[in-house]
């Protein structure tokens, strides 16, 4: 009653333009006012039972296992199956140079934090030096070296942020320079290329999914045109690379303190759903199996070694399961079975899924083989979990779903209510956390893809507060793609080695060893 109330004020309050601002979105007012009630309301914390575990959850192949599920991937791709890498790369680098930022607006001109310090002492270490040095020369006249000597630091900085320079404080991570070679330097984007050349390409093709902003998709375009033909001759592979944004369906309303609608000069503003948007880019993929990776987690070739090795487990593991669930469903829909292939099968949901319901022995046979098929014929997903090392990521948590059920799920902190002790101390006492490394499974048993929306979890998204043009609002940030937008899949937690998870969020951290 409530919503129908809210929906009926709120069309009295929309105006022409708004409706059609809304229709060109793809946005229906009952999205909107969906949004609105949210934001009056809340969303719900997520009720706990445990933290994952190498003891309750989480598995740790010894090396004879990792061996066979190499074997098991290996011979998966054989059968020319259609495998896809799927990299988030639409977000600006301007946040990994938050401090060089500082550094032009402040008030002192030689580096003073150990930050700048370490900056400056190290330029020469980075993959875009040489480009850098060559815009100084042609702005300023003189290269890095001269600038630096005359005390004129925050002209390289400006040089390596602005527009008339290197414009990295603009360009998305995907462009950026990382890794320096002996035949030149590699982007992120190169550099996914290449993994998905050594551990997702079936019979000798490599399918691999950027998603991008509109600005920046001319650019990431050239890059590849300009690029493919030569990872294509080096690793024997033909890539096939595409490009998609966030739908502007999925952009959510911005409210005011109040919870009213947020206008400038008089227009609706609405924002950018959250990475959980691209839940609907992933849908949109026709392969069996897909990779997700940050566009920042990469390392050069002399690193990848551990990398390859454990994707290609990963997918071994998921590939070994599915092929499970699936007889599994095969045998119910036959009918022919025993009470035993029951228990074998509630074993497999239990203790292999981890997806466990209380009162499973109190359900008549027919009550149980509904339970059982809708818990194995749905997405399927293997994560790896690297040892909490401090590092900002989602934890792998035991969590209680809608219909009562306990099963594995990656949570943010936004999604703990930190009034609740007992979680909080789950929370940091986490042994592991998920650096966003997936394999996913997409289609059902019988060779049809799973609509992904249908399996989001949507009171698990969170409220933000922001500002614009000096007013407070409150921004809706949908599930998140590998926590609540992914809820209602299957999922595994496999421990990786930590040397497979190096993000770059930092300028500075291209410094680092494993960046070199």
């Amino acid at each position: 009653m409530f919503f129908r109330e809210g929906l009926k004020r709120l069309y009295n309050m929309l105006t022409a333009e708004d409706k059609a601002l809304l229709a060109g979105k793809g946005i229906t007012e009952e999205q909107i006012e969906a949004q609105l009630q949210i934001f009056k309301k809340g969303f719900p914390f997520l009720k706990l039972k445990a933290a994952a575990s190498l003891a309750h959850g989480i598995l740790a192949p010894s090396t004879e296992e990792c061996k066979h599920y190499e074997e098991v991937w290996k011979a998966y791709k054989e059968e020319g199956k259609a495998i896809s890498k799927f990299v988030p790369a639409s977000g600006a680098a301007s946040r990994m140079f938050k401090n060089m930022f500082e550094f032009l607006d402040a008030e002192y001109d030689v580096p003073t934090t150990d930050f700048e310090k370490n900056f400056f002492a190290a330029i020469r270490d980075f993959a875009f030096y040489d480009e850098l040095d060559a815009a100084c020369m042609k702005n300023e006249g003189c290269g890095i070296d001269g600038l630096v000597a005359s005390g004129q630091y925050k002209k390289v900085v400006a040089n390596m942020l602005r527009p008339e320079g290197l414009n990295y404080g603009q360009l998305p991570k995907g462009l950026l320079k990382f890794h320096r070679y002996e035949n030149g330097s590699r982007t992120p984007l190169e550099e996914h290329l290449v993994e998905a050349a050594l551990y997702a390409a079936s019979k000798g093709k490599a399918e691999v999914h950027f998603t991008v902003s509109a600005e920046h998709k001319v650019l990431f375009k050239a890059l590849v045109e300009e690029k493919l033909p030569i990872y294509e001759k080096t690793y024997g592979v033909t890539f096939h690379v595409t490009f998609s944004e966030q739908k502007p369906a999925t952009d959510t309303l911005a409210a005011t303190m109040d919870n009213e609608p947020f206008r400038v000069d008089g227009t609706l503003l609405f924002r950018p759903g959250g990475h959980g948007a691209l839940i609907e880019n992933l849908n949109d993929l026709q392969a069996d199996v897909v990779f997700v990776k940050n566009i920042d987690n990469v390392v050069p070739d002399r690193l990848k070694g551990d990398t390859v090795t454990y994707k290609q487990v990963l997918a071994g593991i998921l590939v070994e399961l599915q092929q499970k669930a699936f007889a599994y469903l095969r045998k119910l829909d036959s009918g022919d079975y025993s009470h035993a292939d029951i228990e074998e099968i509630i074993r497999f949901v239990q203790q292999t899924l981890f997806c466990r319901r209380e009162d499973v022995k109190e359900l008549e046979d027919a009550e149980l083989v509904i339970y059982l098929r809708k818990k194995m014929n749905r997405p399927m997903r293997v994560c790896g979990v690297v040892k909490n090392v401090g590092e900002p990521g989602g934890g792998p948590f035991l969590a209680y779903n809608s219909d009562g059920t306990v099963s594995l799920q990656i949570l943010e902190s936004s999604q703990i209510d930190t009034r609740n002790p007992e979680y909080v101390a789950m929370f940091k006492n986490g042994t592991h956390f998920n650096p966003v490394d997936l394999v996913c499974a997409v289609k059902d048993y019988k060779g049809n893809k799973f609509n992904l929306p249908d399996y989001v979890d949507r009171n698990t998204g969170f409220i933000s507060y922001k500002s614009k043009n000096g007013k407070e609002l409150k921004a809706l940030e949908l599930p998140g793609l590998w926590n609540g937008a992914m809820s209602d899949w299957n999922t595994v937690f496999v421990e990786v080695p930590l040397s497979t998870f190096n993000p770059v969020k930092t300028v500075n951290d291209l410094l680092r060893e494993q960046h070199q």
